[in-house]
């Protein structure tokens, strides 16, 4: 397989997620750190959208984390990620994308969102959180014994949530989904991930 292009940005949870299936997968890969301020006019021309992250491979274009996520695992998955298509990984992961993050936004953001106060925000996105709890009640992962997509593609931005305030998050009852959020920032495929390119 030639090696695919990657254009992403570190700190992204949508480009680190699309980073952590790569690296997983095995897929060789060229990363391109991308300024969000001053975008190359390469990127633009194969994605105008103007988002991370983008997969350019063999000529074709992948301009959504997920389908990027997907398009990896359909290369190699050794550890079974796509939990033999079980929809409940989908369904997880759009009610991450569509509406926990609706709010993270808004929690994360609060003075650009005066209408409510922060903690009306964090409250509402705590519901995704209690889900997740619930989930990792009686195994360490979401939806399985190992990890899964699911895992990965929502782990980002509970990271983000979380480090809103992290004395908040050290706080609450969510003893679970802190452990589980732990163990995703201290693995090896995490941490690679997150190195700085040299």
């Amino acid at each position: 397989m030639s090696e695919a292009l990657l254009y992403s940005f570190r700190r992204c949870p949508y480009a680190m997620r699309a980073r952590l299936a790569l690296r997983y997968s095995g897929v060789p890969v060229r990363i391109v750190e991308v300024s969000l301020k001053a975008k190359p006019a390469e990127m633009l021309a194969l994605s105008p959208k103007g988002t991370v992250p983008v997969l350019v491979e063999d000529g074709q274009v992948i301009d959504e984390s997920l389908a990027i996520m997907q398009w990896a695992l359909a290369q190699h998955d050794p550890d079974g990620w796509l939990l033999q298509g079980d929809p409940a990984v989908l369904a997880l992961i759009d009610e991450n994308d569509l509406g926990f993050k609706y709010h993270l936004n808004r929690y994360k953001y609060a003075e650009r969102y005066p209408e409510q106060p922060m903690e009306h925000y964090r409250a509402e996105g705590e519901a995704f959180l209690q889900k997740l709890e619930a989930l990792l009640a009686d195994r360490a992962y979401l939806l399985a014994d190992h990890p899964s997509l699911a895992d990965m593609a929502v782990a980002p931005f509970v990271r983000q949530f979380a480090h809103v305030d992290r004395e908040w998050f050290a706080g609450t009852p969510y003893r679970e989904l802190q452990r589980w959020l732990e163990a995703f920032l201290q693995s090896p495929l995490f941490i690679g991930v997150m190195a700085k390119a040299s």
